[in-house]
């Protein structure tokens, strides 16, 4: 990582969601300033942790600083499930599958590209080219001190896929099967840009504030010897009823990750938290908090340290006011 070596850091940035302007602003918040069309700072990188896509009012903004950024070195990224999902969603599938798409085309998963489709519907040239962009993303990185990907760290599934993919890049192969549910393929891309969903009791959902009903919650894997349910539930929807207070069954305890104190600090996004960030765990840090929601694109300053600082976030709020949102006068990249 010798590119690196003059460097004071790295500035991790959360889930964008087509909030273009806003990370435009957000990058000159923390000092980045655009040259020759590219968002650059002199001492400091950017790494993004993916979900470019999706929901926001400006994908295509968004999608083209991160990938300058990306291209030109001034930045790295990870895969999140918004671009498998777009990879999935665009690929016909193989016969033997039975269906037309790899990622089936139901209401569902109509409603949650619309928005992507819709903005670049005039130019399906550069939509072609994003996804193909997409495809190089790697879905880990492991730098000197830290590590970062978009949902879950799972260390045995990582070991093995690094022996097929080094680089932590999937092909056409991957992809294709990686749609088939209990496959290595499938195991990898649900674990690391999903995380852990536990299933709730047959009857039981979840209605979401983004209007989705949920049958499974999400689940940290930071807890050290975590005995109920509310000991590792994790996204912003309350578990209903009394199912904090469940007990986790061996074989839920099982399926969970563990990431251990004594590792390196990891940062992820995907979570949709709340409020004002804070770290779940000294060595963890989400900057996913709801940016497309109204609430904050967060970033967090790391400068080598082994232990984080909830001090290092830095963030912009997202305004329910149109008049009051960020709007960078300068800012014409689509």
């Amino acid at each position: 990582m010798t590119r690196y070596a003059s460097l004071e850091g790295f500035d991790l940035i959360g889930d964008v969601h087509g909030c273009g302007a806003t990370l435009a602003s957000l990058l000159e918040k923390l000092g980045y300033h655009r040259r020759g069309g590219v968002y650059r700072h002199p001492r400091r990188r950017a790494i993004f942790l993916g979900d470019l896509i999706d929901r926001g009012p400006r994908i295509r903004l968004a999608v083209n600083i991160v990938r300058r950024m990306v291209e030109e070195g001034e930045a790295e990224i990870v895969m999140g499930n918004h671009e498998y999902n777009a990879l999935a969603y665009c690929q016909r599938a193989p016969s033997r599958l039975g269906r037309e798409w790899l990622r089936e085309h139901t209401p569902r998963h109509n409603r949650i590209i619309k928005e992507t489709l819709e903005q670049y519907r005039d130019h399906p040239a550069e939509w072609d080219d994003a996804l193909a962009w997409f495809r190089e993303i790697p879905l880990l990185l492991e730098l000197p001190g830290l590590r970062v990907v978009h949902a879950c760290w799972d260390q045995p599934l990582i070991d093995a896929l690094r022996r097929e993919h080094p680089d932590g890049r999937i092909d056409s192969a991957f992809l294709e099967a990686s749609v088939e549910h209990g496959t290595f393929a499938w195991q990898v891309m649900d674990r690391l840009t999903r995380g852990t969903h536990i299933p709730l009791p047959e009857g039981v959902t979840i209605h979401s504030g983004d209007g989705f009903t949920r049958r499974s919650f999400r689940a940290h894997f930071w807890a050290r010897n975590p005995r109920t349910w509310g000991d590792v539930v994790f996204q912003p929807d309350n578990l209903p009823d009394d199912l904090e207070s469940r007990p986790l069954t061996d074989r839920e305890r099982a399926y969970l990750s563990h990431y251990g104190a004594d590792e390196p600090p990891l940062f992820i996004g995907h979570y949709w938290c709340e409020g004002i960030p804070s770290l779940p765990a000294r060595n963890v840090a989400c900057l996913d908090y709801s940016a497309v929601k109204f609430g904050r694109l967060v970033a967090y300053r790391w400068s080598g340290e082994s232990r984080l600082n909830a001090d290092h976030f830095v963030w912009v709020r997202v305004p329910q006011e149109e008049t009051a949102r960020p709007r960078p006068w300068e800012i014409d990249f689509d």
